[in-house]
């Protein structure tokens, strides 16, 4: 078609058209399949000096070798074919062959129906191959997949035989580095065991948070990175997480009580890394803290007791009267919530009930960035007074969507 006739067809038209095309084009895909077979029964090397005729059709049609094998895999099981002795090789899919040299049968629709029939015995192949073409006329390719699944249930009840021996060790990789900016990399590989379940945790970390400032315009890589970091801090948090050298795991952040005062300023983390003195205040909200007395070299002089700031007790408190992130709309379990000092501890703020609500990690971070402040109310619950921005009368918001319990004060 044209310019001026595509501009002129209405939806049918257009349609009909795509429909054409994709007709002549998977012919033409099924047919190069078929050439391919016939250059590997001739012999791909005495023809053309390639090893293999699929790093021949990797050249001739600029392709990446994976995508060069599946189409010479799928012309295999399409196509029958000779050995180079003369003898012959039976397709597994003949009559799908047929059919796509037709035109009438997508990519992944073929794979479902090969799939399928390479789990069937070969006696009875041919029945259930023309089952599978004639449900592919109306259906789509799961349902075909479906239709398959069946099929190989019905011939072989009982499944494959099991195997008596001994379940073999989950392979299990990861690494993690630093990178000289800052930023961490992290690579892995997992059984199928670990991979389900650490995708069923991000999953659940990840889901999207709208609510009054707005919809949650985080990527899903964003997402998922936030949702790594919150699973890190359930770990952290857990009171069955192993000692390290008689404590719990811990990182060390170092800085200077005026640059923590201020918010302003740099803090060591860790050995070599650095965070803001900002990020520093938020971290210092739900920690031990061990005041140091350091000389000009940097040298301890005086070490004082560690006290942790939220303690069990307390923390339990919390769980009880917040029932969750206390921030306006946030569906946040108390197990990934932090303790936040109201009035900030630097400032003198004490460590009790009335100085504390409970909050996720992203909220804790937008009240310590943002015009939000937080204040227990008359009734001793926590509330919420927006910015300006989002409301000039700064009226004091709840989270209602964490039921307090019956018998709370």
């Amino acid at each position: 078609m044209d310019s001026e006739t595509v501009w002129k067809a209405d939806a049918v038209a257009l349609a009909d058209r795509v429909s054409v095309l994709l007709t002549v084009v998977r012919s033409v895909e099924a047919e190069i399949g078929s050439l391919l077979v016939e250059i590997e029964s001739r012999g791909v090397m005495e023809l053309f000096g390639y090893r293999s005729v699929a790093r021949l059709f990797e050249h001739l049609a600029d392709v990446p070798k994976s995508a060069a094998e599946t189409v010479v895999k799928r012309a295999r099981a399409l196509t029958p074919a000779c050995n180079l002795d003369g003898s012959p090789v039976p397709a597994v899919a003949p009559a799908t062959g047929t059919a796509a040299l037709n035109g009438r049968l997508s990519t992944p629709m073929i794979d479902t129906i090969v799939g399928a029939l390479t789990q069937v015995p070969p006696e009875h192949r041919d029945e259930a191959e023309q089952h599978l073409l004639t449900f592919a006329e109306d259906a789509g390719h799961r349902q075909v997949a479906a239709l398959g699944a069946r099929i190989v249930a019905h011939l072989d009840p009982d499944g494959a035989e099991p195997d008596e021996a001994e379940p073999a060790t989950p392979s299990r990789e990861l690494s993690l580095r630093r990178k000289r900016s800052g930023v961490w990399e992290l690579q892995g590989r997992f059984d199928d065991e670990t991979g389900m379940r650490a995708s069923a945790l991000l999953d659940t970390l990840a889901q999207r948070r709208a609510t009054d400032e707005g919809p949650d315009l985080r990527s899903p890589q964003e997402r998922y990175g936030d949702a790594f970091s919150d699973a890190i801090d359930l770990a952290l948090n857990t009171p069955d997480l192993p000692m390290q050298a008689g404590e719990r795991a811990h990182v060390m952040i170092a800085v200077s009580l005026e640059d923590l005062k201020s918010g302003i300023g740099q803090a060591i983390l860790g050995d070599t890394g650095t965070i803001s003195a900002a990020e520093a205040r938020i971290h210092a909200c739900d920690c031990k803290l061990i005041p140091a007395v350091l000389g000009e070299k940097s040298e301890p002089l005086d070490l004082g007791r560690q006290s942790r700031l939220v303690t069990t007790g307390i923390r339990r408190a919390l769980y009880l009267r917040d029932r969750g992130c206390a921030f306006p709309g946030c569906h946040r379990p108390p197990r990934h919530c932090q303790g936040h000092h109201i009035r900030h501890w630097a400032n003198g703020g004490p460590t009790d009930l009335g100085n504390l609500v409970l909050m996720c990690a992203h909220h804790h971070r937008l009240l310590h960035r943002s015009g939000w402040q937080v204040r227990i109310a008359a009734d001793g619950l926590p509330e919420f007074l927006p910015p300006v921005f989002l409301d000039r009368r700064r009226k004091p918001r709840r989270n209602n969507l964490h039921q307090p319990l019956p018998f709370a004060a």
